[in-house]
């Protein structure tokens, strides 16, 4: 299966957030969109880095609570992991799991498409074996 049949799902709506927004500018938005982590972007179509609930976890306890006044640029991940749609779910779910990532952003032509959770990947993997449980049961059924 390929990532574009996640998204086409889900749907491909991304929240994005400027490097230099405050820390506590992410939070409200992590908090009003109800998510974990949001694509780091000047444009709204690069991908500069993401960042994460834990990223702002991880440096509350090292930086203390200054960094709510901070930019998000400071506290994010730079190094971003990213797939395109058509890219194989596996090889998708292989990179969340050795790289202990939750988060993937879909790139087409360089450009922020979507972004797939690891709920996302999880809730296609229940989808697919529940149809095929269906199937089964059905056969046997005849």
């Amino acid at each position: 299966m390929k990532i574009s049949e996640v998204v086409r799902t889900k749907g491909n709506g991304v929240v994005t957030i400027t490097p230099d927004a405050t820390v506590g500018d992410l939070l409200a938005m992590l908090s009003e969109h109800r998510i974990g982590a949001v694509v780091v972007s000047g444009d709204g179509t690069s991908v500069s880095g993401i960042v994460s609930e834990r990223d702002v976890v991880r440096h509350l306890h090292s930086s203390g609570p200054g960094i709510i006044e901070g930019p998000v640029s400071q506290i994010m991940t730079s190094e971003v992991r990213t797939a395109g749609p058509d890219s194989d779910l596996e090889e998708l779910e292989t990179t969340m799991t050795e790289h202990r990532i939750r988060h993937v952003p879909i790139v087409v032509d360089g450009k922020l498409a979507a972004i797939v959770s690891i709920g996302d990947v999880v809730k296609n993997r229940i989808n697919s074996l529940q149809a095929e449980r269906d199937q089964l049961y059905g056969y046997i059924q005849q």
